[in-house]
């Protein structure tokens, strides 16, 4: 369907986050916007000028190349196995799917017709965790020993269908799994609901990853504090990554020697410098955009896959089970748990 003039993309959801992928994709280069679904309709002119259609099929009848699916998570899996089944590819905001089963079957629909697909993990794309990553995998920090998260704020009116831990603990079991390349063996949690939603609105973790890595996230929508905090502490120091503001600050170990014997048996640590880096500042979601057209064309494969995608919905439900049943819940590690990519 590529022409001379690019890929064609449609975009199915006008809500909080398509109208942010609606604007992004007007001006993608290499991209034509072709269409736009949203029953609701186009009231504050969000569509960018594209023709706002009723269902997918009218959609899919002006011939796409792929689709970017942002309509509500429940709705996720009918749409996306509706594309698979029309040779569409489709990038997929997160979560994949409300539930286990659902995420496996939209694997299974793009997986075997070799379609390109992959979920809208945008953390992935903050200028702050992707450099946090590659210093990782340059063995910066040497060893790492735990991650720690934050995600804190406001309750969001945008979100109904969902509780805190698909709407927002996805973002830092998707990083968590990303930056280290790890995946989480073992997670244990605790919920809340104090909103009088029938979904938990807060979350407490702690998990183990594949090479002992200890993590904790702390989650909720019940802060008049806006918090998006991820630490990595290790060997030589500590990654301090902001996400709201993308920047990234090192905290490194300093050798102090002691002439008090009692401590010097103490292996232990004391402050060294702190360097704030200087890292470009793109915006996250153009990022995710390019990188998923040139996966689109061939060129890359750096985007979230649906298999990694379809590991963080795995951990996300052992969570909630977690916190239903008061026990920690241990997680197989198989072809869906790899984050690396």
């Amino acid at each position: 369907m590529t022409t001379t003039t690019g890929l064609r993309a449609g975009l199915i959801g006008l809500g909080s986050m398509g109208r942010h992928h609606a604007r992004v994709l007007a001006g993608l280069d290499g991209v034509t916007l072709v269409g736009v679904v949203d029953p609701l309709g186009d009231k504050n002119g969000l569509a960018q000028g594209a023709p706002v259609l009723d269902t997918v099929d009218e959609l899919l009848a002006r011939g796409i190349d792929y689709a970017v699916v942002a309509c509500p998570t429940a709705l996720h899996e009918e749409v996306g196995l509706q594309l698979a089944e029309a040779g569409v590819g489709a990038l997929i905001e997160k979560p994949l799917a409300d539930t286990v089963e659902g995420a496996r079957r939209l694997v299974e629909a793009f997986e075997s017709r070799n379609l390109v697909a992959g979920v809208g993990h945008i953390e992935r794309c903050n200028p702050a965790l992707r450099s946090l990553r590659s210093r990782l995998e340059a063995g910066e920090l040497g060893d790492v020993y735990q991650v720690v998260t934050r995600r804190q704020g406001p309750f969001p009116h945008r979100i109904a269908d969902v509780g805190v831990v698909k709407d927002l603990a996805t973002h830092d079991i998707d990083l968590t799994g990303w930056v280290t390349g790890q995946t989480y063996t073992s997670i244990s949690a605790h919920t809340v609901s104090k909103s009088g939603r029938p979904h938990e609105d807060m979350v407490s973790a702690v998990g183990r990853l594949s090479d002992g890595t200890m993590v904790n996230h702390l989650v909720n929508w019940l802060s008049p504090l806006k918090e998006r905090f991820t630490s990595v502490t290790g060997e030589r120091g500590c990654f301090i990554a902001d996400t709201l503001t993308a920047d990234l600050t090192f905290y490194s170990n300093a050798a102090v020697t002691t002439e008090w014997e009692a401590l010097r048996a103490f292996r232990g640590v004391a402050e060294g410098d702190m360097i704030r880096y200087a890292i470009p500042k793109r915006e996250p979601l153009l990022v995710e955009h390019e990188l998923f057209r040139d996966a689109v064309l061939g060129k890359s494969h750096d985007i979230c896959t649906l298999r990694q995608g379809l590991r963080t919905v795995e951990v996300a439900a052992s969570l909630l089970e977690s916190a239903a049943h008061g026990r920690t819940v241990p997680l197989e590690t198989g072809d869906s748990a790899s984050h690396v990519g």
